[in-house]
């Protein structure tokens, strides 16, 4: 009788034991557990950053390529309108001057006159400088005052401005679009980044947690030295 009080009191402060064990607070984290939620705390923290700052760069750069593309084109509509006219000057200049060699080779002068008068004044210009050739004796002379250096046809020229013009524009914005891509790229990298820290917070075996973690901060030094080379608007 004695011993199974003597039992159920051993029991008893067993069961009390046990008890006041259970309800102690849990164990802290150990130092490296610490240290790894504070180096992945300001991972995120930078990489937030970062990946706001490279999409944005990414919208402005986009923003820029279709700006320039849209004035490269907008150039290319009005070089068309000057060439047309350059065009449509030049060929009625060429009429009037086959009608000119026909008065002179039938030796009407006030026909020929009327024609000369009838030239634009840039035309007549080179005109003038191509009869200082004597080309109805000399056989070098150029074929008609459309060769000489001295025509200048204003339309023609604005054409050949705005088409360079363009041109120069249109690479500007092959190098925005070119520009907006790599920032794309490295945003899709800055996510990358932010799911392997994600996931290393899943690790409990500390060497898979801290090698994950390892990765990320090599692959966000890679992309933040990236980032940093790369053009700004």
């Amino acid at each position: 009788m004695k011993a199974s009080s003597a039992m159920s009191g051993s029991e008893q402060a067993g069961l009390a034991r046990e008890m006041s064990e259970s309800e102690r607070p849990p164990e802290e984290h150990s130092r490296w557990e610490e240290l790894i939620e504070i180096v992945e705390v300001i991972v995120l923290a930078l990489v937030a950053i970062a990946t706001a700052w490279s999409g944005y760069q990414a919208a402005r750069w986009d923003g820029q390529q279709s700006l320039q593309f849209a004035t490269a084109s907008a150039d290319r509509f009005k070089a068309d309108a000057y060439s047309t006219a350059g065009g449509q000057q030049l060929v009625a200049d060429s009429s009037i001057f086959t009608a000119w060699l026909q008065a002179t080779e039938a030796r009407d002068g006030t026909l020929a006159a009327l024609y000369v008068r009838r030239f634009t004044p840039d035309y007549r210009t080179a005109f003038e400088a191509w009869l200082n050739t004597n080309p109805l004796t000399n056989p070098s002379a150029p074929g008609g005052p459309g060769l000489m250096p001295q025509y200048r046809n204003p339309n023609l020229v604005a054409a050949a401005e705005l088409n360079s013009r363009a041109s120069a524009i249109f690479a500007q914005g092959n190098t925005a679009r070119e520009n907006s891509e790599d920032y794309v790229r490295d945003t899709v990298l800055f996510a990358a980044v932010l799911f392997l820290v994600a996931i290393a917070q899943r690790f409990k075996i500390r060497n898979v947690r801290i090698a994950t973690i390892a990765v990320a901060l090599v692959l966000f030094v890679f992309t933040a030295v990236s980032v940093a080379g790369l053009p700004r608007v």
